[in-house]
């Protein structure tokens, strides 16, 4: 009797079994609806659209009691409840790629857009520099304008005022009109350094001893040879030597008190004298005539 009390009770509970899992699947699926219903409206209430812009996973469904305490899950089952995270990690490996691609070509037009600012303002500051460049050399040029128009100036101003730049004097012998050799010597130094250039005149003066015009002439005659010297060894353009014969005038003094002298004797002072053209072609950067140049008529 003992031993069919032990096995019937064993029996028993194996049969009670299935009613009992019968019951609490019932009840878990009348509940199931109800709370399945309540936490979709709290998620929709509490939490946004995920970064896919779809609503976060729901959790999985239950299979019953055998399927929470079955230990060797199905294949299908398992696929079935991973096939939605492996759609949704999918959709998130495409969402990333399409933000790097935009993330790229965003950094990409960036990147363009500062090297032409960068390039623009470059060429901006290459501009400025040129024009800045440029100003100075228009100041540069008007500040030389303008001296340039000042020494003009002055040199009009005195275009008739000669300056004794070197003088000479050579003395002849009596009754002797003809160039000694130290006479020619002399005046090939004197003539040397004009040869080429412009705003000089020479200014030849004759004097002879002796009494009235046989004095005047014998002076002019002293005065003459130097001339002709200079026109034809040196080329120097008649025009711009001044001949005259004084005779036996009197030679002033370098002594204001002392009274002028006759002097003995033949002898010619030669002058050169020059005003300010040859400066004014020197500061203008102008190249001087020739002496053939300025004698060619205009």
């Amino acid at each position: 009797m003992k031993h069919q009390l032990v096995i019937a009770l064993p029996l028993a509970a194996v049969l009670a079994l299935p009613a009992l899992a019968q019951t609490t699947s019932s009840t878990q699926d009348q509940s199931q609806p109800a709370a399945a219903q309540q936490t979709q409206s709290t998620a929709s209430d509490t939490s946004t659209a995920g970064a896919t812009g779809k609503a976060p996973l729901a959790p999985p469904s239950r299979e019953g009691f055998w399927g929470r305490i079955n230990p060797f899950a199905r294949k299908k089952y398992v696929q079935r409840q991973t096939q939605p995270i492996r759609d949704r990690v999918n959709e998130l490996d495409e969402l990333t790629s399409a933000n790097t691609k935009q993330i790229k070509d965003v950094d990409q037009r960036a990147t363009e857009g500062i090297k032409l600012a960068s390039d623009k303002a470059n060429e901006a500051d290459q501009h400025a520099v040129d024009a800045g460049n440029k100003a100075t050399q228009a100041q540069q040029s008007a500040q030389q304008v303008t001296t340039r128009v000042q020494t003009v100036e002055n040199v009009v101003s005195n275009i008739d005022q000669y300056k004794a730049s070197n003088q000479t004097e050579i003395r002849f012998r009596p009754g002797q009109t003809m160039l000694s050799k130290a006479a020619k010597d002399a005046l090939d130094q004197m003539a040397t350094g004009v040869k080429g250039q412009r705003g000089y005149i020479f200014e030849v003066q004759g004097f002879s001893s002796g009494k009235g015009q046989a004095a005047i002439t014998t002076s002019q005659k002293m005065a003459e040879s130097v001339v002709r010297y200079l026109v034809l060894n040196h080329e120097i353009p008649v025009y711009r030597i001044y001949l005259v014969g004084m005779g036996n005038a009197p030679v002033p003094s370098s002594d204001e008190t002392a009274k002028p002298k006759h002097v003995s004797g033949g002898r010619v002072e030669i002058s050169l004298l020059k005003n300010d053209l040859e400066q004014l072609s020197a500061n203008t950067g102008a190249t001087p005539m020739t002496a053939d140049q300025q004698q060619q008529p205009k």
